[in-house]
């Protein structure tokens, strides 16, 4: 495996080595000795899948707020994503700010999205699927979102969005009072 720090402090990228022959291929999702610079002493507690039909689709943007702030790693099994993380850290350098990772199974990439940064993708292909390892139990009452569409992020989405959950569409704009998270 090999770890690369995004232009975001804490967002990593890990990407594995594919092993091909004439029966098929392998490749490690997730190694905690590997990847321990990053995951820390965080245990994998909940892992986490989704499957996305239409292209254009949006997913996101989701976090947890402390006490049950988590890291997700997450891992596209088939089709391709434009997988997405924004900075919600308090006294952040990168605060609001998002970077990006195209996930599919060929590219044998993960992404790394620590606590205190919302996460969200958009299909580019269709029946994609992702799997997510989270460092913390889902808890309801600590979920937390923004919208997909917030000016104050301005993410680049690469085609227009062609559907949203009822939920996700409902994600509140950032307040011009919000100043981040607390960790």
């Amino acid at each position: 495996m090999r770890l690369f720090e995004t232009d975001i402090a804490g967002i990593w990228v890990a990407e594995s080595n594919l092993h091909s022959d004439h029966r098929g291929s392998f490749h490690r999702l997730f190694c905690a000795d590997q990847e321990q610079q990053v995951v820390g002493a965080r245990g994998i507690v909940q892992i986490n899948y989704s499957l996305t039909n239409s292209v254009g689709a949006i997913r996101g943007l989701h976090y947890q707020k402390p006490p049950m702030a988590e890291m997700k790693i997450v891992r596209c099994l088939r089709g391709r994503v434009f997988d997405v993380a924004v900075d919600l850290r308090k006294n952040s350098s990168t605060f609001l700010k998002w970077t990006a990772v195209e996930l599919t199974p060929a590219n044998c990439r993960s992404f790394i999205i620590p606590e205190g940064c919302a996460h969200g993708f958009q299909v580019l292909e269709e029946n994609s699927e992702l799997l997510y390892l989270h460092t913390a139990f889902y808890s309801p009452a600590d979920e937390g979102a923004v919208r997909f569409d917030d000016p104050r992020m301005a993410i680049a989405w690469p085609l227009p969005p062609t559907e949203l959950s009822a939920h996700d569409s409902k994600h509140p704009l950032l307040d011009a009072n919000f100043k981040g998270l607390n960790l």
